[in-house]
C-alpha cells in the first residue's frame, strides 16, 4: 500500500483488486477519484444537457464509481480526444490528469508484482474492490430517506450530484464526506450487506449488519424498504 501516492484507502482498494481480478478498472477509477470532482461541468445556458451527458454514464444505477470508470474507458475508445469531452461536458484537463495518474499506477502495479487483470463485464468484483478498501465509510438507508453510518453511527446523504441519489439504495459504500447545509456522502456505490462481514470480519459482526427488524441480514441483497 505505502508504495502507492494515494490516501490508505484508495491504496487498499488497488491491492484488493488483485483478489479480485479487477486491477485494469480499479486503477481508471482511482485516477478518476484522485483529480477530485472536477470531471463534470455545467455550462449555465446548457445545464440539462450537461446533466444528461452525465446521466448516461450511470445508466444502470451502476454507482458512481463505475460511471467514473465508464467516463475514462469512453474516453479511451475515442483515442483521447478533446472533442468528445466538449460533447459530453466533461474536463480536457481533468482527464489528461487523471490519464497521467493511471499511467503511473500502471507502472506501480509492476513494481509491487500486482498483475494487470481486467474484467469489465463483471461489476461485483469491482464494487467488492472498492468496499475491500472503504469498508469503513458503509452506511444505511433509514426510513426517512436519509442515511446512518454504521459504525460510528451518523446521519448522512446522498449528494444531489450522485448518479444514486434518486435511487437510495438499501446499502452504500462511499468515497468521502462534504459538509455543505447537510453531511453529504460523495461518490457512492451500492454493496450488499454480506460483503461487510466477509471482507471486513475484524472491523464488522453479525450483528452490525443485521436487519433490526427481522434481526435477520437479506443474504446476498439489501431489503427493500
Amino acid at each position: 500500500m505505502a508504495e502507492f501516492p494515494l490516501d490508505p484507502m484508495l491504496s487498499k482498494t488497488i491491492v484488493a483488486s488483485d483478489k479480485y481480478k479487477c486491477s485494469d478498472e480499479i486503477i481508471s477509477i482511482a485516477a478518476m477519484l484522485s483529480v477530485g470532482n472536477s470531471i463534470f461541468y455545467r455550462p449555465k445556458d446548457k445545464q440539462v444537457h450537461a446533466d444528461n451527458a452525465r446521466l448516461n454514464f450511470h445508466t444502470g444505477n451502476v454507482g458512481d464509481h463505475i460511471a467514473l470508470l465508464k467516463v475514462y474507458s469512453s474516453w479511451k475508445e475515442t483515442n483521447f480526444s478533446t472533442q468528445w469531452c466538449y460533447e459530453n461536458y466533461i474536463q480536457v484537463r481533468s482527464m489528461k490528469r487523471a490519464r497521467d495518474v493511471r499511467d503511473q499506477l500502471e507502472g506501480l502495479l509492476e513494481r509491487v508484482e500486482i498483475e494487470l487483470t481486467s474484467n469489465p463485464n463483471d461489476l461485483e468484483p469491482i464494487k467488492k474492490a472498492i468496499t475491500s478498501g472503504f469498508f469503513p465509510h458503509s452506511a444505511r438507508l433509514q426510513k426517512n430517506g436519509s442515511y446512518r453510518t454504521v459504525k460510528h453511527p451518523q446521519t448522512v446523504h446522498i449528494h444531489p450530484s450522485s448518479g444514486l441519489a434518486q435511487v437510495l439504495p438499501r446499502w452504500v459504500v462511499y468515497h468521502e464526506l462534504v459538509l455543505t447545509t447537510k453531511e453529504y456522502m460523495r461518490q457512492v456505490t451500492e454493496l450488499k450487506p454480506d460483503w461487510l462481514v466477509e471482507i471486513a470480519p475484524h472491523y464488522y459482526q453479525l450483528k452490525d449488519v443485521e436487519d433490526p427488524v427481522s434481526k435477520k441480514m437479506p443474504r446476498g441483497e439489501g431489503r427493500a424498504s
